[in-house]
């Protein structure tokens, strides 16, 4: 789950970590009040979407003048932003935030995330603030830093004198960037987070840090002990479809491709995409149905999926443990019934009541593929894709 940036800094200010005043706007005319509010001879009018790129994409204006402030305001709020993570479509800005400007001297980056690698938090720091850190790692490696906490004694301070040190820092400048580092931490611990972003945290004229640009997304997992964080949730920003299918307790994640996937188990679910690109398809989505799949949740599934005009073929591929073959060959049956569907529709079951579940889809006498195997299943998706003979 992401949050917005204005609730991101509001989170790191109750964490003592230092952020430019500023407040939300959900009109030109509240932007304005809120620069008057604020005071100061220049602002700064940032879009308030779940993307990043928005400075390139005309997101995040500097006015120098009120005027100006609702006049950007004005021209964000109720329009789309199109930046290069949020597609062709673009996202809708329903609210800007409102800052004071500051005079930057020098910018940095600083980071949390949880790296697979050694299922560790992993700090991440470097000398290059404002650009984005994967270009950065790879074009030039060695100025991005990484250091590893050991969670059975957190971050160390030693660790954030060695990372403030590595990114040019000196002197008290060392100690102010140690004591954000440890701030840091301990919001990103306490709160389930799985990524913050501070980019750039930079330095001022008078020789401040400032949290200038933030980002923070959470463990979906987690938000039942994190109320907090959960009523946060900006349902605009996200995918109706998803937002439904977790109503279902499915778990949905819409791609760009164009077949439609019904797994059970994320990974088959991962396994079954990348069988549909090994013979040349793109999945349309992630659909993991989970254990205990009953005929209800199923049809649910189907209707989720097929709502995505990009759907071409729907492929279901179930390997039933906890799940049984009959529940899902009932389920199909039952969202066959109670749908039009005009789509193909691959079906590849295996694992416990398999036998059962097949006589049931015979019996229907609904029109669909078999599919023994994996790749069988991913081969003639695809083939129904394109036309051809399956």
């Amino acid at each position: 789950m992401n949050i917005h940036e204005y609730q991101t800094k509001e989170l790191l200010r109750s964490y003592k970590i230092p952020v430019p005043d500023g407040r939300m706007a959900h009109s030109a005319n509240q932007a304005l009040v809120v620069a008057e509010q604020l005071g100061g001879d220049g602002w700064v009018v940032k879009a308030q979407i779940h993307a990043g790129g928005r400075g390139k994409a005309g997101g995040v204006q500097l006015a120098n003048s009120l005027d100006e402030v609702q006049q950007y305001a004005e021209n964000l709020i109720g329009t789309r932003l199109v930046t290069k993570q949020t597609g062709e479509a673009g996202r809708m800005v329903n609210r800007v935030l409102v800052e004071q400007i500051h005079q930057i001297e020098t910018e940095y980056y600083l980071g949390l995330v949880i790296d697979r690698a050694s299922q560790r938090i992993t700090l991440i720091a470097s000398a290059a603030g404002g650009m984005e850190i994967e270009e950065v790692a790879a074009a030039t490696p060695e100025k991005v830093i990484n250091e590893v906490v050991d969670p059975a004694v957190g971050l160390q301070d030693f660790q954030c004198r060695k990372v403030a040190a590595g990114i040019g820092l000196s002197g008290k400048q060392i100690v102010k960037a140690a004591r954000i580092m440890k701030s840091l931490y301990r919001c990103f611990r306490d709160k389930d987070a799985l990524m913050v972003e501070i980019n750039p945290l930079v330095t001022t004229k008078d020789g401040q840090f400032l949290a200038l640009d933030a980002k923070m997304s959470f463990d979906g997992n987690a938000l039942f002990r994190q109320p907090e964080i959960t009523d946060q949730r900006d349902f605009d920003e996200e995918d109706p479809k998803e937002i439904e299918a977790s109503g279902h307790d499915l778990n949905y994640i819409a791609l760009d491709g164009s077949v439609g996937c019904i797994v059970n188990g994320a990974g088959l679910a991962m396994a079954t995409m990348d069988a549909i690109s090994l013979y040349g398809g793109r999945p349309a989505n992630f659909l993991d149905v989970g254990g205990g799949a009953s005929p209800e949740k199923i049809a649910n599934a189907f209707r989720i999926v097929l709502e995505d005009p990009n759907v071409k073929v729907l492929l279901l591929n179930i390997y039933a443990g906890i799940n049984r073959c009959d529940w899902i060959a009932e389920g199909i049956v039952k969202a066959m019934a109670d749908q039009v569907i005009d789509v193909p529709i691959v079906v590849r079951l295996a694992g416990t009541n398999l036998e059962a579940g097949r006589a049931i889809l015979a019996d229907s006498g609904l029109d669909f593929i078999h599919a023994d195997r994996l790749s069988d299943a991913a081969e003639k998706s695809v083939k129904a894709v394109n036309g051809g003979a399956v």
